[in-house]
């Protein structure tokens, strides 16, 4: 997909907007739309026309706005995405987008078009259609290429977390981070992850023919005012291990590497937004947790980067073991904040299904600035209590801690387990476990991948 912007609208069709109680921009549009056909304009909605050789396109698209005083970025990307998914169905090659009195949202009617176009038909013989050329008229230049590198973080992390397991190795995620450009980037092999002490993590990876990578990448621009290390799950597949998955639950495993696919998405992203006096941080713990014949084991005691001895008491849940040592290494680093995204536990999908991502974290005000980010990226994030009689449930007779407790509370239970890696700075977990990969299409996305996190952290960490 070619995406321009142009006043030309010279293309197979023209997209206009329309408000409920309010006309279009175009006459014909008004006369059969509104006024033959009573075409609302409620949100998402669509209604096509030709126009049989009277304007120099040939066929009009409305697509509804919904309620004017109600309309803001998210909506923008709804109706946009909406409207590239008709264009799909009429196997249409070009389009002009030409909204009025929504200026500001440029940015936001591109990430629209990309979610709305995205196909991941790799390994299909019949191919998606896709629209050749988009054009957007009335948007500023600038807004429309921050879309497109938005856009592209969000396809970029989708097409990997949307891989085959057998694709997406460890080694595989290790070299398309050493292949971004304008990063400081370090892999870490498993004898040198060994000497930095991070018993937790490769315990996780012992039981796999792929070896671990522990991935650093790093942005720096300027003289850095602040200090941020995002920090992505990055199980490439998880069987389970000894603890193994039923078969059902293992299809779709592929996707427990979303957040690792998301911080690649933002850290490639990084460098073409570039922005000013700022140093991010990259980094994933990449492993398989497989039922090999060198496999952790329940019963195992484990010590992890900071000293902490962990008592393996399922292990399938081996997300927080690697996240634990990630989490010590970013500590060490003199960053001023942490933000962790992993696909982390079944629990947030009970209590926020496939709508909203849990968030925790040790600062408030941290964690409603990320909540309030979210809301204008189009996502949505839900606090859930971080109390410290959690803790209560993961106490071990033999070590520090377990890795799992009761079944009640899992999710602010996973959470007091990864504060307790964190030292001496600013945290924030978010558990995108429901809402990084779609078992059916829901809303304007798709079956799989949705790229979750890509729009907020992107957002987070250049506004």
């Amino acid at each position: 997909m070619d995406i321009k912007i142009s006043q030309d609208c010279d293309k197979e069709v023209l997209v206009i907007n329309k408000f409920e109680n309010e006309l279009t921009s175009q006459e014909l549009a008004n006369q059969y739309a509104v006024e033959k056909d009573g075409f609302e304009g409620k949100l998402g909605t669509t209604y096509l026309l030709h126009t049989y050789g009277k304007e120099n396109f040939a066929k009009i698209l409305v697509v509804g706005f919904g309620k004017k005083e109600e309309f803001n970025e998210t909506k923008m990307t709804e109706a946009v995405a909406k409207a590239m998914k008709k264009l799909a169905q009429i196997k249409a090659k070009s389009a002009c987008f030409a909204f009025e009195n929504v200026e500001e949202y440029g940015k936001y009617a591109v990430i629209g078009a990309y979610i709305g176009d995205y196909a991941f038909d790799k390994y299909k013989s019949e191919k998606a259609h896709h629209i050749d050329e988009v054009v957007f008229a009335n948007f500023k230049e600038s807004d429309v290429n921050e879309g497109i590198i938005f856009g592209e973080a969000m396809k970029y992390s989708r097409d990997i977390a949307n891989e085959p397991a057998e694709y997406a190795t460890p080694t595989r995620l290790a070299d398309m981070a050493s292949g971004l450009s304008g990063l400081d980037t370090r892999i870490y092999n498993k004898e040198e992850v060994e000497k930095m002490g991070m018993g937790a993590y490769l315990a996780v990876a012992r039981g796999s023919a792929e070896p671990p990578k522990f991935i650093h990448m790093k942005y720096s621009n300027g003289n850095p005012k602040k200090r941020i290390a995002i920090i992505g799950k990055g199980l490439c597949f998880d069987s389970g291990g000894m603890d193994l998955k039923p078969a059902s639950s293992m299809l779709t495993m592929r996707d427990d590497m979303s957040g690792a696919a998301c911080v690649l998405g933002v850290m490639r992203a990084l460098t073409s937004i570039k922005p000013q006096d700022i140093e991010i941080h990259g980094i994933i713990a990449a492993c398989e947790n497989m039922p090999g014949q060198h496999a952790y084991k329940p019963g195992d005691i484990l010590t992890a980067k900071n000293g902490k001895t962990i008592e393996v008491d399922n292990t399938d849940a081996e997300g927080r073991l690697t996240l634990a040592d990630a989490l010590c290494y970013a500590s060490e680093l003199g960053v001023d904040e942490v933000i962790d995204i992993a696909t982390l536990t079944g629990a947030c999908m009970v209590a926020l299904g496939s709508i909203a991502s849990g968030v925790m974290g040790n600062d408030e005000e941290m964690i409603k600035k990320i909540i309030d980010t979210a809301k204008i990226s189009g996502e949505k994030y839900w606090e859930l209590p971080m109390f410290d009689e959690y803790m209560n449930g993961l106490k071990s007779d033999i070590a520090d801690m377990k890795n799992t407790g009761s079944r009640y509370g899992g999710a602010s239970a996973a959470g007091v387990f990864l504060k307790e890696f964190v030292k001496d700075v600013k945290w924030v977990h978010i558990d995108i476990a429901g809402t990084a990969f779609l078992e059916k299409p829901q809303g304007i996305f798709i079956y799989g991948s949705t790229g979750a996190g890509v729009r907020t952290l992107l957002n987070y960490l250049t506004k």
